[in-house]
């Protein structure tokens, strides 16, 4: 299978353009100091315009019963792998794998820092030669709008084997060093039969712990594993997201459904969950069992059917995951929520702090929500 680009949506325009150097998350929290963890990260919430800040260990105490998180259970491959093009060096980003074989992938150059930068894409025919005798062909771009990624076909050697032995996490000048592939996985990753994964982490759930899950359990929140592979997103690209091949089984749909009808929030952990519920989700907002290819992109002109709030990460300005947020929050609750992230200094990027959208909710709710804790 062939999967077609979409049209891009508009691009964002901020107030605010760049993130400062200083709040990119250079290196996991558990190793900028002694005795932290995962969740020592911060947690910054938006219910409409209205922001606090918090812990992320005090996320139970946000939910409350009948609420319901929705997880990505897909696991996070070493995709980036060294090759040569002639006598050039280059890195293979694997992105995504066709029904066909094929693969997409984006050849970057080495930077000489242990990191890449982009790379032009192309031309058809370039072959790169991998590590265990694979043989990687260039055949035609992604699609009209998506020049940097090049399907592509191998032989030689089978891809996610020569990846296992040979390759690495894919990283981005803004980190530090390389990190073992356990870094970049969460604590939601299954392995699949057929070996696929994510291209790049589903880092919203990043944060959680095995007890912090016990502890929202325990509260009366509930969990629905969703499955979405997610392919490259390069830094300096900020471009719309690729069609990815996702999963909601039968029980997930049921307990969302489930959770709607009786009053509780559906809260998407990360914009790949939003991604996969909204594209098994029908005009009626009923969830129903899915899988296949998703080309879905969530805009406010689309909106949200399912999903009432969001935990993520803190995205570059450029980015077209803004407007999904926009979807499911509104322009304003976005601007004030990135000013606080700001003015708070808050650290962006995939080992970053994380933001936390909420529906407005009337004082009289929250005074009851409370009590019942």
């Amino acid at each position: 299978m062939t999967v077609a680009m979409g049209v891009p949506p508009r691009e964002p325009v901020r107030a605010w353009s760049k993130v400062p150097e200083e709040l990119l998350a250079r290196v996991p929290v558990e190793q900028r100091g002694a005795g932290l963890g995962r969740d020592a990260v911060r947690l910054l919430v938006s219910r409409g315009t209205q922001v606090s800040h918090h812990a992320f260990t005090e996320l139970p105490r946000l939910l409350r019963a009948g609420d319901l998180l929705v997880v990505n259970t897909s696991p996070t491959l070493a995709a980036a792998v060294d090759g040569r093009v002639g006598h050039a060096r280059v890195v293979v980003h694997f992105s995504t794998r066709a029904d066909d074989g094929r693969w997409a992938v984006e050849l970057r150059d080495p930077d000489g820092k242990g990191t890449t930068r982009a790379r032009a894409g192309g031309p058809a025919g370039v072959e790169v030669r991998l590590p265990g005798g694979v043989r990687l062909v260039l055949e035609e771009p992604l699609g009209a709008h998506a020049h940097r990624l090049w399907w592509a076909r191998a032989s030689g050697a089978e891809v996610l084997g020569m990846l296992r032995e040979h390759g690495r996490p894919i990283r981005y000048s803004y980190t530090e060093r390389d990190q073992p592939l356990s870094v970049y996985q969460t604590v939601f990753a299954l392995p699949t039969a057929d070996g696929a994964g994510s291209a790049e982490m589903p880092s919203a759930a990043r944060p959680f712990t095995a007890r912090l899950v016990a502890e929202l359990v325990s509260r009366g929140v509930q969990f629905a594993p969703i499955t979405l592979h997610t392919g490259v997103a390069s830094a300096e690209a900020h471009e719309p997201p690729y069609p990815e091949r996702f999963s909601v089984p039968g029980a997930s749909a049921r307990l969302i459904n489930a959770a709607r009808a009786g009053g509780g929030r559906v809260v998407a952990v990360g914009t790949t969950a939003v991604r996969a519920v909204e594209s098994a989700a029908g005009p009626d907002g009923v969830v129903r069992a899915r899988a296949g290819w998703t080309d879905l992109v969530i805009t406010p002109e689309r909106g949200v059917r399912v999903v009432d709030g969001l935990l993520t990460g803190l995205h570059e300005p450029e980015a077209s995951h803004l407007l999904m947020l926009e979807a499911i929050a509104g322009r304003a609750a976005i601007d004030r929520g990135y000013d606080e992230a700001l003015r708070g200094l808050y650290l962006w990027h995939e080992f970053g702090d994380v933001h936390l959208l909420l529906p407005e909710e009337s004082p009289h709710t929250e005074h009851c929500c409370s009590n019942c804790w």
